[in-house]
């Protein structure tokens, strides 16, 4: 698809294995569309946006509130996910560490082991999701906070260690302190669409 925003592919989603999301991709496209479709080159990229599966998922146009709209607010079922992306390869996460308590202003560490699992070089994007447990109005289901992408061969692992700012635990710009969900994986927790590879998650606790 050579396209600049999402678009509406259910039946494509339903009768294609897969599909190449190029964008706009200017003078070398049709090099770089040939090495992924014939193998010699493993795709690594993640959606920038949410592909819904009816516009009855989407907010009337002059709904400003932002109670619906973009992956942070959405509860429903996306037909592709921000942050969503394939592989020729597969991915596993293990071992994830964070500690369960951290002092309301602190930074703090997290990680997991991950491991190409699949039988070629690939490229994964380890993304970091915050959620708050505490219920309000206008509070995002999740959060985007951090993400790192790394180059595994066929049977590596690496331990991948990112460091959440105290920011991150802020809910609309303030300070709340309380139970967030912290994840750590190839895309967002809790949304029901087949990946390469698999999500951790934990609670953090914000004294």
């Amino acid at each position: 698809m050579l396209n600049g925003s999402a678009l509406a592919v259910n039946w494509e989603n339903e009768n294609i294995p897969a599909i190449v999301e190029a964008w706009y991709p200017g003078q070398a496209a049709g090099l770089a569309i040939a090495d992924v479709l014939f193998g010699d080159y493993n795709p690594g990229g993640r959606l920038p946006v949410t592909f819904y599966k009816t516009v009855k998922d989407l907010p009337a146009f002059d709904d400003y509130k932002i109670s619906n709209q973009t992956y942070r607010y959405f509860k429903g079922v996306p037909l592709y996910p921000f942050g969503y992306g394939l592989s020729y390869t597969t991915f596993q996460y293990t071992n994830m560490e964070i500690r369960p308590e951290v002092k309301n202003g602190d930074s703090v560490s997290v990680s997991a082991i991950v491991k190409n699992t699949g039988k070629i070089a690939g490229d994964e994007v380890v993304q970091v999701y915050v959620s708050s447990l505490t219920k309000g109005d206008r509070v995002p289901v999740r959060s985007l906070q951090l993400f790192k992408r790394i180059h595994l061969q066929p049977g590596e692992e690496k331990k991948v260690e990112l460091t959440l700012p105290s920011k991150a635990f802020l809910v609309n710009g303030e300070t709340v302190t309380g139970k967030f969900e912290v994840s750590i994986g190839g895309g967002q927790p809790d949304v029901k669409v087949e990946t390469t590879s698999n999500v951790l998650k934990t609670t953090v606790t914000i004294l």
